[in-house]
C-alpha cells in the first residue's frame, strides 16, 4: 500500500507559527480581555504578572487608557518607592488602585461614564526583559429608552409611513423589527448622540387606505441590555372618508307591511358628521319618515317601490351607498317553506335513529339467542368403555338414587360408569353376586352430598330420567341379541349408544 504523504509548510509559515506561540506563551501580563459595565456603576479592571520562578524584576506598572487608538493617557501609575500616582485625564477622581502591590495593580473605576468605553493598558516596567503588558476592553451599555407610535396621514394612492418605532440613546445601537398581517416597507435611521449613545429610528411605511385603519402592526426593539425584546402594538390611524353600508332589508317588504326600516351605517375617521337619505326618483314617499341615519316606513305602498341612496359625510369626503326595495304584492313564503323543511329534517332524523337502534336491538337480541343456543345441544361425552366384572350386559339392576331436590341435570359429569359384568354367557342372567358399581347421573358435584343411599331398580327409574331431561332416554340400553358364545369376544354397552 502507497502511502500518501503531506506536505510540509514552507519556511516562512512556519517561521511565523513559531513565533506567534512564542509570543503567546510569552505573555507574562494577565488581564481580562473584555469588561462590561453600566453608566453609574462600579468596575474593576484585574491585572497580575504570571512568574513563577521569580526571575524578572518588577519595578514599575502604569495604566494607560488607549482611546479608540488616536490618543494614550497614563491614569494610573505605581511604584513601590514612590507610591501611587494618577496624572490628568478625564477619569481623575474616579479611578484608584485596589491595592498598593506590583503583584495586584488592579484598578476600580467608580462611577463609570458613557465616555469611558475604550482600551486599557495594564504596562510592567522589568528587568531584564524591558516593559510588558496586556489590554482590556471596557464597554460601557447604555439602555434605551424605546416607544412605539403611529404617524396619522390620510388616505391616498401613494405608500407613506404609517409607525414609526424608536430606541433612543442606547450603546450599542439597537435592533428594530416589525410584524404585520400586511406587507410594508421598512426604514431604519441611526443617530449619534455627544455622549457616543445611538438613537435608531425605524419607520413601516405601506399605500394608506380606510380598509387598514385601527389595525394593528408590531415593533420589537433588540439590545444587549434587554433579556427578551421589547414590543409595541401600534394602532394605525388613517384618516379616510366614510365607508358605507344599509342594513334592515330582507326581500320581503309586500304591500301594507308595517314597520319596516333600512339603517345607514358608515365607518370614518375622523367621524361622519352628516348622514343623508335621497331616493334615485328625487323625492322621498310620503310614507317614509327619515330619522337622522334611520328611514322608517310606516306602511309599505307602491311609492316605496324605488332605489335610496344613504350619503355620508365627514372632514375628508363624501361617501353613498345605494339599495333598490321591491315591493311585493303578498308576502314571500319563504320563512313558512323554511321553517317546514327544519321541522321535517328533525322529524326524519328522528326516525331515521329510531330504525337504526330497533336494528341494534334485534341483531343483539339475534346475537344473545345464538349464543344460548350453543348451550343447549346434547352432551357430547360418550360413557368409557365397560369394564370385565362379571354379569350379563344388561346390568342396570342397581342405580344408586339420589334426592331430586340437589339434583342439576347436564352439569360436569353427564355419564358415569354403571354395572357390567363378564359376558362369558349372554344367556346367563345376572346374578345378586355380582359386584356392582353404582354411578350418579348428572349430579353436579356438592361435597355435603357425596355419598346417597342405593337404591333398586323399578319400573318407574324410565319415567324419572325422562322427567329429569328428555335426552336420557337414549341412555337405555336394548336386550342383547343372542349372539356365539366366545372366551375372546367381549360385547361393551357403549356399542348400543
Amino acid at each position: 500500500m502507497v502511502m500518501a504523504r503531506r506536505a510540509s509548510p514552507s519556511l516562512p509559515a512556519a517561521a511565523l507559527l513559531l513565533l506567534l506561540m512564542q509570543a503567546v506563551s510569552g505573555q507574562r501580563v494577565k488581564v481580562i480581555p473584555e469588561v462590561t459595565a453600566y453608566p453609574g456603576d462600579e468596575v474593576s479592571l484585574r491585572c497580575s504578572f504570571v512568574d513563577p520562578n521569580g526571575e524578572v524584576k518588577k519595578s514599575q506598572v502604569t495604566w494607560i487608557r488607549d482611546i479608540y487608538h488616536e490618543k494614550k493617557q497614563n491614569i494610573a501609575v505605581y511604584n513601590p518607592m514612590f507610591g501611587e500616582s494618577y496624572p490628568e485625564s478625564s477619569i481623575k477622581g474616579r479611578v484608584s488602585f485596589r491595592t498598593s502591590s506590583l503583584d495586584d495593580p488592579t484598578i476600580v473605576i467608580n462611577p463609570v461614564k458613557l465616555e469611558d468605553e475604550g482600551s486599557y493598558i495594564c504596562e510592567y516596567a522589568t528587568y531584564p526583559s524591558g516593559n510588558e503588558e496586556g489590554v482590556t476592553k471596557l464597554y460601557v451599555l447604555a439602555k434605551p429608552v424605546n416607544y412605539g407610535d403611529a404617524i396619522q396621514v390620510q388616505e391616498g394612492p401613494k405608500s407613506v409611513p404609517v409607525a414609526r418605532c424608536v430606541s433612543s440613546s442606547g450603546k450599542p445601537p439597537a435592533e428594530i423589527s416589525w410584524i404585520s398581517s400586511f406587507p410594508g416597507n421598512v426604514t431604519t435611521e441611526n443617530q449619534t448622540n455627544a455622549n457616543g449613545t445611538v438613537t435608531v429610528i425605524s419607520t413601516f411605511s405601506l399605500v394608506p387606505s380606510g380598509l387598514i385603519h385601527d389595525y394593528v402592526v408590531t415593533c420589537q426593539v433588540h439590545h444587549k441590555t434587554l433579556v427578551t425584546p421589547e414590543k409595541f402594538n401600534i394602532k394605525l390611524n388613517v384618516n379616510h372618508s366614510p365607508v358605507v353600508s344599509i342594513s334592515g332589508y330582507d326581500d320581503n317588504w309586500y304591500l301594507g307591511r308595517e314597520g319596516a326600516s333600512l339603517v345607514c351605517q358608515s365607518r370614518a375617521n375622523p367621524p361622519a358628521t352628516s348622514v343623508t337619505w335621497k331616493a334615485a326618483n328625487g323625492k322621498i314617499p310620503d310614507s317614509v319618515q327619515v330619522n337622522g341615519d334611520v328611514l322608517q316606513v310606516k306602511k309599505v305602498d307602491p311609492s316605496v317601490n324605488t332605489t335610496f341612496i344613504c350619503e355620508v359625510t365627514n372632514s375628508v369626503g363624501v361617501s353613498q351607498r345605494e339599495l333598490s326595495v321591491f315591493v311585493r304584492d303578498t308576502p314571500k313564503p319563504m320563512a313558512v317553506a323554511a321553517t317546514g323543511s327544519i321541522i321535517g329534517g328533525i322529524i326524519a332524523a328522528v326516525l331515521i335513529i329510531g330504525v337504526l337502534v330497533t336494528i341494534y336491538m334485534i341483531v343483539k337480541r339475534h346475537r344473545k339467542n345464538d349464543t344460548d343456543d350453543d348451550f343447549e345441544g346434547p352432551p357430547t361425552y360418550k360413557p368409557p368403555p365397560p369394564q370385565k366384572t362379571g354379569g350379563s350386559l344388561n346390568s342396570l339392576d342397581k342405580i344408586q338414587k339420589f334426592p331430586k331436590e340437589n339434583s342439576t341435570l347436564l352439569q360436569t359429569e353427564y355419564f358415569q360408569k354403571e354395572p357390567v359384568t363378564e359376558l362369558d354367557n349372554f344367556d346367563d342372567p345376572p346374578t345378586d353376586s355380582a359386584p356392582v358399581e353404582y354411578i350418579e347421573l348428572g349430579q353436579s358435584y356438592n361435597p355435603e352430598l357425596q355419598d346417597y343411599p342405593p337404591y333398586t331398580a323399578d319400573e318407574h327409574d324410565d319415567d324419572y330420567l325422562e322427567q329429569m331431561n328428555p335426552i336420557y332416554n337414549q341412555l337405555s340400553y336394548p336386550e342383547p341379541r343372542s349372539v356365539p358364545r366366545s372366551s375372546a369376544f367381549v360385547m361393551s354397552p357403549a356399542m348400543y349408544v
